[in-house]
């Protein structure tokens, strides 16, 4: 199936390996009518500032909520009783900020406190078949979920259920399989923290460790890399130290769409005086000048605020080889000035430094250019940077951990932070940017298909359970297993599963494959069209809502990116009586699955303290949970690396040596990276502008070297075909996409996700991390057929 811009027909994408693909839907949103001619043109505003204040203040209009929105506001990301940000994990403030929010964290919470509902009325209304050749910005867009409901495959409708028979449907469907590790339940990072303890210890009770989460497509590498070089999963910094570092880097990241807040945290160290330099095939927004809305002087006189010292562009893939070089020249510079490393911290708390040094001093310049893609000098002028800093941060997103190469580019940033003893003091550190909210507690609080074998211990000795001991399947593996048949039962806890993982036809047809689908959501998406021969819809409580149970109004947990744990309470009436909390379907879930269980489900839920109080049992560095999650800003989780202690077989940091990989493109083919646009969280999609793109009306799309461009014969905003091809010989296409030329460098290209999900075959995923490579697609681009 092809897909023509023109029409803008929204289509589900079909095929197989092998097969002809679509580039999903395409939809009408927010914004111009449908129809409106596209436009792309250079952006050259700050990022944030007035473009953001406009655009919540629209977004406050078009969701009806000039009340409620600005009081939601007021209360977002703050310690005295607020609600945490359901979009990304940035910390709080650190000094009390009362507008500690963005533009993206407005939209979030707006687009579900909308006053708009589906409720058993719209689904009588509308069957599946024809929800299904709807755009995902229309399903989204008809509101909240309000009751349970269970698919009527004579009717094709979902139709009303009760909650108690909702749950015997589940508890029957686990019940009834002859292997626990026929199901699997799979978490988006929006879960709290007790409603993943309760899911996670649901799961291991039954007896599987099939625990996929959304860290299986996103920072899985991450804390491999991590965990191999310092003994820790996670980065090692917290927000004071960005506050005191002397050069931070930023490689693989869109702060000002994916991470907005880090916004503040750039600019203020700018008028401080520390240099910030910005890796990055793209040249973002957030790499050039900003005006924080809450600096509200800047706002009245329109006074920006550099956020870049040194912007770095690599070829897609090339970050190790920039990272290497940087690591070459510091080494080099050493010989005549032994204060480029710190020999002392070298000493004593590393090892394999005399084999990574002999890698270094062995690789060539000319490789680290060719495979980089940056010059000589380039690599040359960030290494010094680094080596006059005292103390300096790396930060990284996905940008480098979507790669076939992942966990060995993050051990290289650790590698370049040891040559100078750039771990555990003050403003300096690994600090990897989570973008989903909560992601990192969920593998904090027990979602992890590969758990330590301490965590079971503890959990069995707590919970009186014999939980499994084998590893258990993660994203990829799971969509592999339903599509063969293996795993006959899907549940999963928020998100948009059906859109967020890789190859979309290959997915759709997984989670057809199924006995059961149970999804567990605010909105209707593309995951509840896309379903097993039975299937049902759970709607749960926002982050916004009050959640009342038997003992009063509850409070969730949540962890930020660098390990800060704190109470989040919703502030809004719910959006309908019949929605439960998430630990409160989970735990209904879990008493219909398993009749006999001694857990006490019921006394967990009504009152959450009783969960935190098992929790801190559990859970290493949860200790006394209750009380230190209700001080200001909450606690901050134990980092042994962070104190010098290395949980590493050899009890010291770990360099790594490992070869270059070469990421250069064969002759006539582009490395492509899927991202998102800045009107758009994970598979939401609020828009079809990208405004610090500066595009206008436009998703299927591909960003390009206009010498790439020009080499093909292809013409600006001229129409292309994109054909990927796979590990295994495989081929996978999108027809019909605009060519937009872009400054990226020569060999790469760039498109949105999710309707770039596509591309990227279920088998290509990382042998280091298991991660899809959706960052590094092997592509060809030609000018449409006519």
């Amino acid at each position: 199936m092809s897909t023509d811009n023109a029409t803008q027909e929204p289509q589900e994408p079909q095929g197989s390996q092998g097969s002809q693909g679509s580039q999903g839907p395409v939809e009408s949103r927010r914004g111009p009518a449908p129809g409106a001619a596209p436009r792309v043109r250079p952006y050259r505003h700050p990022a944030a500032g007035w473009g953001a204040a406009k655009s919540v203040a629209r977004v406050l209009v078009e969701e009806r909520e000039p009340v409620d929105g600005p009081r939601a506001v007021m209360r977002m990301n703050h310690e005295d009783g607020g609600f945490d940000c359901p979009g990304c994990a940035w910390p709080d403030d650190t000094k009390g900020l009362r507008l500690d929010i963005c533009e993206n964290g407005i939209k979030h919470v707006t687009w579900e406190m909308t006053r708009k509902r589906v409720d058993r009325a719209f689904f009588a209304a509308h069957s599946v078949t024809e929800l299904a050749g709807w755009s995902d910005h229309d399903l989204e867009d008809q509101g909240r979920l309000t009751e349970p409901m269970v698919y009527d495959p004579e009717s094709d409708h979902y139709v009303p259920i009760s909650w108690k028979d909702a749950f015997e449907v589940v508890g029957a469907a686990l019940r009834g399989l002859d292997d626990p590790n026929r199901a699997a339940f799979y978490t988006s990072g929006r879960l709290g923290n007790e409603a993943t303890f309760l899911y996670q210890l649901m799961a291991r009770e039954l007896g599987t460790n099939n625990l996929p989460d959304c860290s299986n497509m996103c920072h899985e590498a991450s804390g491999r890399a991590l965990q191999a070089s310092l003994g820790t999963g996670k980065g090692t910094v917290d927000l004071k130290d960005w506050e005191s570092a002397d050069a931070l880097f930023i490689l693989g990241v869109n702060a000002a769409s994916n991470a907005p807040r880090m916004l503040t945290a750039l600019a203020a160290a700018e008028r401080r005086g520390a240099q910030i330099v910005h890796v990055n095939p793209l040249v973002e927004a957030a790499a050039t000048r900003t005006i924080v809305p809450h600096d509200f002087l800047d706002m009245a006189l329109f006074r920006s605020t550099r956020t870049s010292t040194l912007n770095i562009q690599p070829r897609i893939g090339g970050d190790m080889a920039l990272l290497r070089g940087m690591a070459k020249a510091v080494l080099e510079r050493s010989a005549g000035d032994p204060r480029a490393l710190d020999a002392t911290f070298i000493d004593r708390h590393t090892t394999g430094f005399e084999e990574y040094r002999a890698l270094c001093e062995a690789t060539p310049w000319e490789e680290l250019e060719h495979q980089s893609g940056v010059s000589r000098a380039d690599i040359l002028e960030a290494a010094r940077v680094y080596t006059e800093a005292d103390r300096s941060i790396v930060s990284w997103c996905l940008g480098l951990t979507q790669h076939e190469h992942g966990v060995d580019t993050v051990r290289e940033i650790v590698n370049l932070l040891l040559l100078r003893g750039n771990i555990g003091r003050e403003g300096a550190g690994p600090s990897p940017v989570r973008g989903h909210s909560n992601v990192q507690g969920n593998r904090t609080c027990g979602v992890d298909h590969r758990p330590a074998e301490a965590f079971l211990d503890r959990l069995a000795d707590a919970c009186g359970i014999d939980p499994p001991r084998e590893h258990g399947l993660d994203t990829v593996r799971t969509v592999q297993a339903m599509r063969d048949g293996e795993v006959k039962v899907f549940v999963a806890m928020g998100g948009n599963f059906a859109l967020a993982a890789p190859d979309t036809p290959a997915t759709y047809a997984a989670l057809r494959s199924c006995d059961l689908t149970v999804q567990v959501s605010t909105k209707l998406n593309r995951s509840h069209v896309v379903h097993g021969r039975a299937a049902l819809i759970l709607p749960c409580l926002g982050r916004t809502e009050k959640d009342h149970q038997r003992k009063g109004i509850q409070s969730t947990s949540v962890e930020d990116s660098m390990s800060m744990v704190h109470l989040s309470v919703g502030m809004k009436r719910p959006a309908s009586p019949h929605l439960l909390s998430e630990p409160a379907i989970v735990a209904g879930m879990a008493r219909a699955a398993l009749p006999d269980s001694g857990t006490p489900w019921d006394w967990y839920i009504e009152d959450y303290d009783r969960i935190r109080d098992t929790m801190a049992v559990v859970l290493d560095g949860f200790e006394d949970f209750n009380r230190r999650v209700r001080l200001p800003l909450g606690f901050r989780i134990k980092q042994p690396a962070r104190e010098l202690v290395f949980l590493t077989p050899s009890g010291r940091a770990e360099f790594s040596s490992a070869a270059l990989p070469d990421v250069v493109p064969e002759p006539g083919t582009l490395a492509l990276g899927t991202m998102r646009s800045h009107d758009q969280w994970n598979t939401t999609i609020y828009s079809d502008d990208d405004r610090y793109r500066g595009v206008e009306n436009l998703r299927t799309l591909v960003f390009m070297n206009r010498a790439d461009m020009r080499e093909r014969g292809i013409a600006d905003m001229g129409p292309v075909d994109i054909t990927s091809t796979a590990k295994d010989g495989s081929h996978r296409y999108l027809k019909g996409y605009t060519a937009v030329p872009y400054d990226i460098p020569r060999g790469c290209a760039a498109g949105y996700m999710p309707e770039m999900n596509v591309l990227c075959a279920l088998g290509d995923y990382s042998t280091q991390s298991d991660q899809p490579i959706m960052k590094h697609v092997k592509v060809t681009i030609v000018p449409a057929a006519a």
